[in-house]
């Protein structure tokens, strides 16, 4: 892959575009618009090669991130009313105090080989958790890279302080990788999808631990003024989901318009997109309560959080 696509790829983007349509008559001009953080090759992709949007009564503002931490300090901070980000990112700026809640939840359709994992280089003596003893890994904090190293390591009965995490961003840790810096990469596709294409090879494939959940997390502000809103663009989004699944090649082609990726990378990136809307329930909750106590013995949170308060399930995704 080229230097362009890969700066392309894991750069956040600052800019907003704006997507428009007619608008209802709300109360507030604010409630006409929904800003909407979207991971790089995640939802904006989907809405736009589906359609899914068309005649949506107000405007969506898409901002562009190369990952879900920096997507979560958006929709925290306020700049942005919804985001979609993985369990472990979301749990994960939920306990550390972000003013967010998880308002519906997908889950995998399909077991995707290789969407998440924790890379080494084709001749790297490394082929499982075992072997990363002594070894430095880079991570972003947070992620559900981190997470599956925290997961990979419990397994094994290796306590955390046993590998060198270095917690990079996507690009930064490519980099750190290609270079020979870092021994390993807890990353998820595209980025692995890139590696394992340039001669990189899995260490630990998430297929093996479970993948992860994918939420739909809104700023608890935005919650009441805009409720109708996100429950509209949430119902547009399974729309757009189902049709993906059965477009792949069309999604796939926007996919690579929309992120500058080779279409055969945006094509095998589908799978993670692949996923079905579940109810928030007992088993979900379960989930996030685990994610918390790996991150909690890795001495990353202090003070847990009940986690059941994370959830707003007014959007008929279920409840506890």
């Amino acid at each position: 892959m080229s230097k362009r696509n890969v700066a392309i790829l894991s750069a956040a983007l600052v800019a907003v575009a704006g997507i428009g349509f007619a608008a209802a008559t709300f109360s507030r001009k604010d409630d006409q618009v929904l800003r909407v953080a979207n991971q790089k090759g995640q939802v904006k992709a989907m809405m736009l090669a589906s359609g899914a949007l068309e005649g949506a009564p107000y405007t969506v503002e898409w901002s562009e991130f190369p990952a879900a931490q920096t997507l979560l300090e958006a929709v925290g901070g306020g700049a942005a009313d919804l985001g979609l980000a993985a369990d472990a990112p979301f749990i994960f700026a939920w306990q550390s105090g972000s003013p967010i809640k998880a308002i519906a939840v997908q889950s995998p359709a399909s077991r995707a080989p290789e969407a998440l994992a924790i890379l080494v280089k084709n001749d790297s003596p490394i082929r499982s958790a075992q072997d990363l003893v002594g070894r430095s890994v880079a991570a972003t904090r947070g992620s559900i890279g981190h997470h599956l190293l925290l997961q990979a390591l419990e397994r094994a009965g290796i306590p955390a302080d046993k590998v060198r995490v270095t917690f990079l961003p996507p690009g930064d840790a490519k980099a750190a990788f290609d270079s020979g810096a870092i021994d390993a990469w807890a990353t998820w596709t595209p980025y692995t999808n890139v590696a394992i294409k340039e001669g990189a090879r899995a260490a630990v494939d998430a297929k093996d631990y479970g993948l992860p959940l994918y939420i739909d997390v809104a700023n608890a502000d935005s919650i009441a003024p805009k409720h109708a809103l996100l429950a509209d663009f949430l119902q547009r989004e399974a729309r757009a989901v189902a049709w993906s699944r059965t477009h792949p090649d069309d999604f796939a082609k926007v996919l690579a318009r929309e992120t500058g990726l080779p279409l055969d990378i945006a094509r095998a990136s589908f799978e993670r997109s692949n996923r079905v809307s579940r109810p928030i329930d007992a088993t979900v909750i379960a989930h996030e309560q685990g994610i918390t106590r790996r991150f909690q013995n890795a001495g990353l949170l202090k003070q847990p959080r009940d986690v059941k308060d994370a959830f707003d399930t007014s959007f008929g995704g279920g409840k506890p």
